[in-house]
């Protein structure tokens, strides 16, 4: 009862944190202001680990690698712990390459993790664009979503000009989810 209550708690507090650490990178990443709220609250957030993390690991090609590390890190102890607080923890633990077969899943986890951002973005910004489209973090969203909306909207016509781009690309994320986030974490047994 306590191991639940304690892989609850870890679960929840790592994965925020998580979280935080990769919308910071991502906003990084497509060079989105962090003038608006999520933004200094990300930077708020996240400032602690990842100045340090700065001084050591260098930035790469223009990507906050010290921010997709940290991420990465603390993926890998989530998964660390949520093995070891497991009923079967000492007998995964047993086998050989298991930190190895975690540092694969912890991987596949920022993947699948980068994967719900964009679907959660696209619905959110779907909704704005009904309710809101002047929404203060609608320029956020538009930022995050654009690499992924423009291509399909270049391809795709509005129907009565009603865009279905973000129900394609929700689509594509899901079927990304089932199979190709479902086969990398498959492969994590047979490689190690």
């Amino acid at each position: 009862m306590i191991n639940h209550a304690l892989q609850f708690l870890l679960n929840s507090v790592l994965s925020f944190f998580l979280l935080a650490l990769l919308l910071r990178f991502y906003l990084q990443l497509f060079r989105l202001p962090f003038g608006n709220p999520v933004g200094r609250f990300l930077i708020a957030l996240t400032d602690f680990a990842v100045r340090p993390a700065r001084r050591v690991i260098p930035a790469f090609r223009k990507m906050d690698m010290a921010t997709l590390v940290l991420a990465w890190g603390v993926s890998f102890v989530l998964l660390l712990t949520l093995s070891l607080l497991s009923p079967r923890g000492a007998m995964i633990f047993g086998r050989g390459f298991v930190f190895l077969s975690i540092a694969w899943l912890a991987t596949v986890y920022l993947l699948r993790l980068s994967v719900y951002i964009l679907m959660v973005a696209v619905v959110i910004q779907a909704v704005f664009s009904w309710v809101n489209p002047y929404h203060p973090l609608a320029p956020l969203l538009n930022g995050l979503t654009r690499p992924f909306l423009r291509p399909l909207q270049k391809r795709i016509p509005p129907i009565a000009n009603v865009d279905l781009s973000p129900l394609i690309l929700l689509i594509a994320c899901q079927v990304a989810l089932i199979v190709l986030v479902g086969w990398l974490e498959s492969l994590a047994p047979r490689l190690f």
